[in-house]
C-alpha cells in the first residue's frame, strides 16, 4: 500500500525537515506487521514529493493478532491487507511520522504552523460508502477531493465496481493537519481495525482530531467507525467532543437510517453488536451499552455550562457581555438572541475558530440590527487590548485549563487589572469529578494545560479577586455529586465599588 504526499511549496524540498526523514536516503521501518519505507520520487526546489510504501507480511499479521481474534482459515492469509489503504497505513504514518504529526519542527519552527499547498494519493483505498463519502469527510475540511471507483475489472466493466477508490486530495494546510485527518479517516472509510480497541483509542481521537473533528459534519459517524461501533467508547468519544466543540449530544449523533452512507443501517449496526457481544467484546461493556441506549438522554454539559453563564448575566443585569475565548460562537451567539444584550463581544486566539464562528452565525446574512450589536476579533489574553474595555461583564468560559500556568498571571492582568469590567464569569473543569468518567486517562483534553480542584480553584480566585479589587462567588455547574463535586467549578466575580 502507497500513500505520496507532494508539496509545491519553495523551497520544496523543505519537506524533509517537516516530516524528519531526508530526501536523499531511503529508510525502512520495522513493524511487528510488515516493513515501511519512506523515500522519495522526486526533490526538487520547486516540488518534492515523499512516499510511505507499507509491505504487509500476512504471516506476521496473523501471528500478531489477539488470541480472540476470529479465525478466518485461508483468508488470514489471503486478503487486500497488503494492497489497499487500511488502519495498518495509519498506524504506519502514525509512527513514523510521529514528530511530523505534532507539529514539531526544531529546524523550521516556523515552517511547521505554516499552511503549505499539498497533494496527497492513495491508489487504493477501501472505502465502505464509495466516493461519495470520501467527499463528504474530507471536503469539509477544507480539501479538493477527487475520488475515483475502481472496476472489479478493467476488463469486464460490466461486473460493476469495487470497494476500492483511487484518492486524491488537494489543498493548502498545515503537515500536521494533513496526516492526523488521514490518521483518523483512513480506517474510518475502510470501516474496520486489525487492531484490538481499547479504551485509549478515545484519547488517541480525541488528540488526532484536536481542532476539527468536533466541528465536522460527520463527527458522530467518524467517532462510531473509528472506535469500532463499540457504543461505550463512542458515547464517550461524543461526551468529551460535545465539551469541546460545543454542540448538542443530539447533533452529534444523528440518527444512523438518515445520514448513514449505503450499507450502513439501523440493522448493520444491530448486527455488529450482537457479534461484539458475543465474539471479542466484554459482556459487561455489552450489556453496559445496551443500558446505556435504554436511559434517557441527559441535557449535555456544553449546553448546562451556558445556560448557567447565561443565567447569571441576566441576574448581574448586564447589557455588555464579551466571550474571551469565544471559539466557534455558540455563546456569543446565545447572547445575540437575546435583545437584552444590547453589545455583544467575541474575541480568540485562532482565526480558524473566527472563521467557523461567523459561519455558523451566518455573519454575511445578519439582519444590520443584529450585525451592529456584535464585535468579533482575534486577540491573545496576554496581551493589553483596548478592546476589551467598556463591557459590563467578561466571560471565561473552559478558558483558563488552556494557559501554561506561569502564562497566568499576564491574563490575570490583562483582564482584572487593565480591562476591568464589572463582571467577570470563569468557569473551568472539575479534575476531582474526573474519576466519574469512563475510559478518561489523564486530563479532560490534550491541550489542557492543569485542572484543578475546588479548593485550588478557590484559592486561586480569592487571590486574584483579593489583588485586583473584586469580591468572587462559587456556584457548580451541572450535577453536584456529594463525594467529588460538580463536573464544571465557576466563579463570579463582581468588581468592589471603591475601586
Amino acid at each position: 500500500m502507497l500513500l505520496t504526499i507532494t508539496t509545491t511549496a519553495r523551497p520544496a524540498t523543505d519537506l524533509g525537515f517537516l516530516l524528519h526523514k531526508h530526501p536523499g536516503r531511503v529508510q525502512e521501518f520495522g513493524r511487528s506487521f510488515g516493513t515501511a519505507t519512506v523515500f522519495y520520487p522526486e526533490a526538487e526546489e520547486e516540488r518534492c514529493t515523499a512516499a510511505l510504501l507499507l509491505e504487509v507480511d500476512p504471516i506476521a499479521l496473523v501471528r500478531s493478532r489477539g488470541k480472540s481474534s476470529p479465525d478466518f482459515s485461508l483468508s488470514q492469509y489471503v486478503n487486500d491487507r497488503p494492497y489497499a489503504a487500511s488502519s495498518l497505513l495509519a498506524v504506519a504514518l502514525a509512527d513514523v511520522f510521529r514528530t511530523a504529526r505534532a507539529g514539531r519542527c526544531a529546524a523550521r519552527p516556523e515552517l511547521a504552523g505554516t499552511p503549505l499547498p499539498l497533494e496527497l494519493r492513495l491508489p487504493a483505498l477501501p472505502c465502505r460508502g464509495g466516493p461519495e463519502l470520501a467527499t463528504r469527510l474530507f471536503e469539509p475540511l477544507g480539501w479538493e477531493v477527487d475520488a475515483q471507483a475502481l472496476p472489479l475489472d478493467e476488463g469486464f466493466p460490466e461486473w460493476g465496481d469495487s470497494r476500492y477508490v483511487r484518492l486524491t486530495l488537494r489543498g493548502t494546510a498545515r503537515l500536521a493537519d494533513a496526516l492526523n485527518h488521514l490518521y483518523v479517516l483512513l480506517p474510518v472509510l475502510d470501516d474496520g481495525k486489525h487492531y484490538w480497541i481499547a479504551p485509549d483509542e478515545v484519547d488517541k481521537l480525541i488528540r488526532a482530531g484536536e481542532g476539527w473533528l468536533a466541528g465536522h459534519p460527520e463527527r458522530g459517524l467518524i467517532t462510531r467507525r473509528y472506535l469500532g461501533r463499540r457504543w461505550a467508547l463512542a458515547r464517550t468519544a461524543l461526551a468529551r467532543l460535545a465539551e469541546l466543540g460545543d454542540e448538542t449530544e443530539e447533533e452529534l449523533e444523528p440518527a444512523v437510517e438518515e445520514d448513514a452512507p449505503a450499507g450502513e443501517t439501523a440493522a448493520d449496526e444491530a448486527a455488529a453488536a450482537e457479534a461484539e457481544a458475543q465474539g471479542d467484546a466484554p459482556q459487561e461493556e455489552a450489556a453496559q451499552d445496551e443500558a446505556t441506549q435504554q436511559a434517557p438522554k441527559a441535557k449535555p454539559l456544553n449546553l448546562r455550562r451556558r445556560e448557567a453563564v447565561l443565567a447569571k448575566l441576566e441576574e448581574l443585569g448586564a447589557v455588555s457581555v464579551i466571550d474571551l475565548g469565544c471559539g466557534q460562537g455558540e455563546l456569543v451567539g446565545a447572547l445575540l438572541a437575546r435583545p437584552r444584550f444590547a453589545r455583544v463581544g467575541g474575541m480568540d486566539v485562532s482565526s480558524m475558530a473566527l472563521t467557523i464562528a461567523a459561519r455558523k452565525l451566518r455573519l454575511d446574512r445578519m439582519p444590520d440590527s443584529k450585525r451592529a450589536r456584535l464585535t468579533l476579533f482575534q486577540g491573545a489574553l496576554t496581551y493589553t487590548d483596548k478592546r476589551l474595555s467598556g463591557y459590563d461583564a467578561a466571560v471565561l468560559m473552559e478558558v483558563i485549563e488552556h494557559v501554561d500556568p506561569p502564562r497566568l498571571t499576564a491574563l490575570e492582568r490583562v483582564v482584572f487589572g487593565r480591562a476591568r469590567p464589572q463582571h467577570v464569569l470563569v468557569t473551568t473543569p472539575n479534575i476531582e469529578h474526573n474519576v466519574r468518567y469512563e475510559f478518561l486517562t489523564g486530563l479532560r483534553h490534550p491541550d489542557h494545560r492543569f485542572e484543578w480542584t475546588r479548593a485550588e480553584f478557590a484559592a486561586w480566585a480569592t487571590r486574584v479577586a483579593g489583588e485586583y479589587g473584586y469580591q468572587v462567588a462559587f456556584a457548580p455547574v451541572g450535577d453536584d455529586d456529594p463525594e467529588v463535586g460538580p463536573p464544571t467549578q465557576m466563579g463570579v466575580f463582581t468588581r468592589d465599588q471603591r475601586s
